[in-house]
């Protein structure tokens, strides 16, 4: 006697789908928490340059000439009524500077007069992605009485301000000068591989003569040819890119290295039997057997490249007036001697910018190279 099973409680075997490396990769990626928080980090960074000006309560080079608040404390925000207790929109207390007549410099006291914080105000007109706009995320809409999140550098101009701008730069120039040299190095490398001869021998050889010159001197002998009236942005972009298009050297190595062993195996041979052509053999077939490498290596590189561009501007080469960097904010910190870290350290607030960019960098990419290796999945 056979007997039937109930069809509801029949389990339907689902096909097992094949995953990507890349697939297999990000759920690996999500088991590390310290690689979620570096990329979670950078996802925060990155928006906040973009809104910079929309985030910040002021412009980014206003101060006045008449109340100058050279190097202003930060303003702490308080959310209860002074007298009753109560939870109140939230204020800060209005600044006065008095001369201290030991020390013959202007002091800072805190006054009792309100300045209520309020919330998407007008302020100085600026272009996100192109769409003009003048509302800010918050502001007291009283120019003698200002939110000084950071405090104030040494004209009186918002650090907080400062430092969202900042970012636009520091941020980006790190993201494109890498974009450039990877590129640079997977072409030039892969031809290397690919076509081998003269043309592998013409790459390595130009590998090594650029790999010889000094990158400091090329970028300081770089800065002074340009014009002394170009944009100092402009100028600023020049040199780091052109510093990125001869970079590119041991990206072109280590491809080269790679793809040697690759451009043998079956299915490069089957897709030049089939009559492919060598662009797209390279491309579609011998590079993306580099993607796990690519990843790797610009989530690595993108932090050295923020710390060159800082380290230029910190030296005065980098961004100038009436641009600024987190390189350049750190120069005037670093301009006021031992008392930015006795009297103002609020003015070191950009140099924490820059080891937490680099640290969100730091461990997502080793992160994606844990994720990446076969012997460290779980």
């Amino acid at each position: 006697m056979t007997t039937v099973s109930d069809p509801k409680k029949v389990k339907v075997l689902k096909p097992d789908r094949s995953q990507t490396q890349i697939g297999i990769a990000l759920q690996q990626l999500r088991k590390n928490p310290l690689a979620r928080f570096g990329g979670f980090g950078l996802i925060l960074l990155y928006i906040m340059a973009i809104f910079a000006p929309f985030i910040a309560p002021d412009g980014l080079s206003n101060y006045s000439s008449s109340n100058i608040t050279k190097f202003h404390p930060i303003t702490p925000i308080h959310i209860h009524d002074p007298a009753t207790g109560s939870l109140v929109r939230p204020f800060v207390y209005k600044y006065s500077q008095q001369l201290n007549m030991t020390t013959f410099v202007n002091e800072f006291q805190m006054t009792k007069e309100v300045c209520p914080i309020y919330y998407f105000v007008r302020g100085d007109k600026y272009r996100i992605l192109g769409i003009p706009g003048n509302i800010h995320l918050f502001g007291t809409n009283n120019p003698e009485c200002k939110v000084y999140l950071f405090g104030a550098e040494t004209l009186g101009r918002d650090l907080f301000t400062r430092i969202m701008y900042a970012s636009q730069i520091s941020l980006t120039i790190g993201l494109g000068a890498v974009l450039v040299t990877t590129f640079l190095g997977l072409l030039l490398g892969g031809m290397a591989a690919y076509f081998g001869g003269w043309i592998d021998i013409f790459i390595m050889r130009l590998v090594e003569v650029i790999g010889s010159i000094p990158g400091l001197f090329l970028i300081v002998l770089l800065r002074a040819a340009l014009p002394e009236n170009i944009n100092p942005i402009l100028g600023l972009y020049v040199v780091i890119f052109l510093l990125a298009l001869i970079d590119w050297g041991g990206t072109a190595r280590a491809t080269r290295a790679q793809l040697m062993s690759v451009r043998e195996l079956d299915f490069a041979s089957a897709a030049k039997s089939l009559g492919a052509s060598d662009s797209r053999i390279l491309w579609r077939h011998l590079l993306p057997t580099m993607s796990s490498y690519i990843i790797v290596g610009l989530s690595l590189s993108i932090p050295g490249m923020i710390l060159f561009e800082s380290s230029l501007s910190f030296i005065g080469i980098g961004a100038v007036e009436p641009y600024v960097s987190w390189g350049s904010l750190l120069a005037q910190a670093q301009e006021g001697g031992f008392a930015s870290i006795t009297q103002r350290p609020w003015v070191l607030i950009p140099g924490l910018f820059i080891v937490f960019t680099v640290m969100c960098f730091q461990l997502l990419g080793d992160g994606l190279r844990d994720a990446f290796d076969p012997r460290k999945r779980h």
